[in-house]
Order: C-alpha cells, then sequence, then structure tokens
C-alpha cells in the first residue's frame, strides 16, 4: 500500500583509539563527474552511528551517485552515537579536501554544518532540518546546506495501530534526550494520539543500554518507535519488551520492521539515501547550489508488516492489511 505525504514537516583528527570509523574507497560509476575530465570527485560521508535505516541511506546515496554519473573517491567516518566523536569527525573534515560532504542523521548534520562554510553539505535522515537550524527554510534553504528529510507520517502510523488493536488507549515512547529530531517526533506523536483518543507514556533515555530498562518500566497497550538513532541502534532489547508484554510495536520506518517491529505505513532509507545522492550529483555537476534546493521528502510510504513477530506476540494482524502490504515479514 502506498499513501502520498499531505503535509510538509513546518552539534581534530579522528582517533582509532575511539574506535572512529575512517574508511575510504572508491566508486565506480558509469561515466564522469562534473569538471575536467573523468577526474573522480572527493565525497566525505559522515553517518552519526551505524543501524540498519542509516546504513540502508549510506548505501543508497552512493547509488544515486552512481546512477547520476558521479564517479566519486569515498572516504566513510561513523561517530559510533557519541557526541565527542561526533565532533572530533566534524574539526577533520572541515579540514579535508572534499568536494562535498554528506551528513547521516541530525547530530552529524549539526555539527557538520557549524564547522563547514566553505563546502556543500548534502544531508539525509533529518527529521526537522528547519527546527534542528540545518536551513532557514525547506523552500529556500539559504546555506549551503541542503538534503533530504526522513520526517514520517506520524498520524497514518498511529491510525494503523487503531486498525490492529481497536482497544489500544496508551502508547509508550522510548527516546534520547539529546536527539532533537526525536523531541520533535515526540511533540508529533502527541499531537496526533490527541486526535485519536489516544495518549502517550514517554521515557527519556541517554544511552541504549537504558532502552529495555525504560520500556519495561511502562504500563501502556502499545509502543510506538520514532527514527530516534538510539533506539533503533537497539531495537531488539525493545522489541523483547513488546513480545514479553503481548503487545503491538509499531515502527516509523520499514528497515525496524523487518527487524521485528509489528508494523508501520513508513518511508524506505535506501530510497532515501537515492534521492540524496541524485541532489548532490546535480550539485557536483554545477547544476545546482544547495542555498537554492529545496529540502526533498519521500513522496510515498509503503504499509510494511511484520506477521512473524506477530505471532510471537499473540497479536493478529487484520487480513486486509496483510494483503495490501508491500513487505511481509
Amino acid at each position: 500500500m502506498k499513501r502520498t505525504r499531505v503535509a510538509s514537516l513546518a552539534a581534530v583528527a579522528a582517533i582509532a583509539a575511539l574506535g572512529l570509523s575512517a574508511c575510504s574507497g572508491d566508486g565506480s560509476g558509469s561515466g564522469g563527474s562534473g569538471g575536467s575530465g573523468n577526474e573522480k570527485k572527493k565525497v566525505d560521508i559522515v553517518q552519526f552511528v551505524k543501524h540498519p535505516s542509516l546504513d540502508a541511506a549510506n548505501k543508497g546515496f552512493q547509488k544515486g551517485l552512481k546512477d547520476n554519473g558521479i564517479d566519486a573517491e569515498i572516504k566513510e567516518y561513523n561517530a559510533q552515537g557519541e557526541a565527542a566523536n561526533n565532533a572530533q569527525i566534524g574539526s577533520q573534515v572541515a579540514t579535508s579536501k572534499s568536494d562535498l560532504i554528506l551528513a547521516i542523521a541530525t547530530p552529524s548534520a549539526q555539527v557538520l554544518s557549524q564547522a563547514v562554510k566553505n563546502r556543500p553539505i548534502l544531508f539525509t535522515a533529518v527529521t526537522d532540518p528547519v527546527d534542528s537550524q540545518l536551513v532557514d527554510s525547506l523552500e529556500k534553504p539559504g546555506k549551503n546546506v541542503t538534503g533530504t528529510s526522513d520526517a514520517n507520517p506520524v498520524k497514518e502510523q498511529l491510525e494503523l495501530l487503531k486498525q490492529i488493536d481497536p482497544d489500544a488507549k496508551k502508547i509508550g515512547i522510548v527516546y534520547s534526550s539529546a536527539e532533537q529530531n526525536s523531541k520533535v517526533q515526540v511533540d508529533w506523536a502527541q499531537d496526533a494520539a490527541s486526535e485519536l483518543g489516544l495518549t502517550v507514556e514517554t521515557k527519556a533515555i541517554s544511552a541504549s543500554s537504558e532502552v529495555s530498562q525504560a520500556a519495561s518500566s511502562m504500563n501502556v497497550d502499545a509502543f510506538y518507535v520514532p527514527t530516534d538513532n538510539m533506539v533503533v541502534a537497539s531495537l531488539e532489547s525493545l522489541l523483547k519488551v513488546a513480545e514479553n508484554k503481548k503487545i503491538p510495536a509499531i515502527a516509523a520506518e520499514g528497515d525496524s520492521v523487518k527487524r521485528g517491529a509489528t508494523a508501520t505505513v513508513g518511508i524506505n532509507y535506501e530510497k532515501l539515501g537515492e534521492q540524496t545522492g541524485a541532489m548532490a550529483a546535480k550539485v557536483l555537476k554545477g547544476e545546482a547550489k544547495p542555498e537554492d534546493m529545496a529540502v526533498e521528502t519521500q513522496e510515498e510510504y509503503d504499509l510494511y508488516v511484520n506477521e512473524t513477530s506477530a505471532k510471537k506476540s499473540g497479536i493478529e494482524l487484520p487480513k486486509e492489511l496483510v494483503e495490501k502490504a508491500a513487505e511481509k515479514y
């Protein structure tokens, strides 16, 4: 099932001892890049933490570059979800000689937008780039930064919960208190829940190790899992709690359903990455400037269901949902 989105959404060198991942490789895209001859463009990719959704966005971005004729020399960095690592990577990338930088997730985008003013920065997997102070507006970024937002259709996702469990009254949300994008999604969920006659209980965490305990402490009818990097990195621990409580876990995106969440109407991060790669290719070819490129979102959403995990939790998914699902696990 696909749904059309009807609304836009209105924070030194890398040190091996810290485990910073900085691996380089070259892309073998078809055709040449913009500029002289077949000279490779240099692209730095900075990813805040490793988990399947952000990994998929990274993969899609590199594919998007190749598909749009950019032969890029890629250097990758991963902050492993640590603010100190993130800041150090930002300082290193600020002195690099890359032609363009990709920031994956809000914390990396915020650090890089402050550290680098003389090169184009594209971001992806950022929920609210205006609230995160990355751009002046979605339509006219006005700076050297633009990209794609992973703003998710929260109301549709909570409506999905009502279809799965019409008796559900209270949803629980575990989120990282340090992630601005997560705070935004909690606000959206609270607004949508109010419209749907639901209440919301939240638990803020400061480390992935706290996810299981926070979830276990909640007396709720279902969990909602936002695109929170810290929570998604430890998703299985939350899903185990949901299974023990015999309640559904509605995710904000498809990769989390593949990992065991019950269902979602959500974005495809690899496709979002490809979309970002296509934007970056235009910049590298000199066809566009970030300050003039509107922030893009994924226009359509897919329905994902996980019948296997639902059965483990004693949840019977409505037949019509299963039949309409674009992806079933």
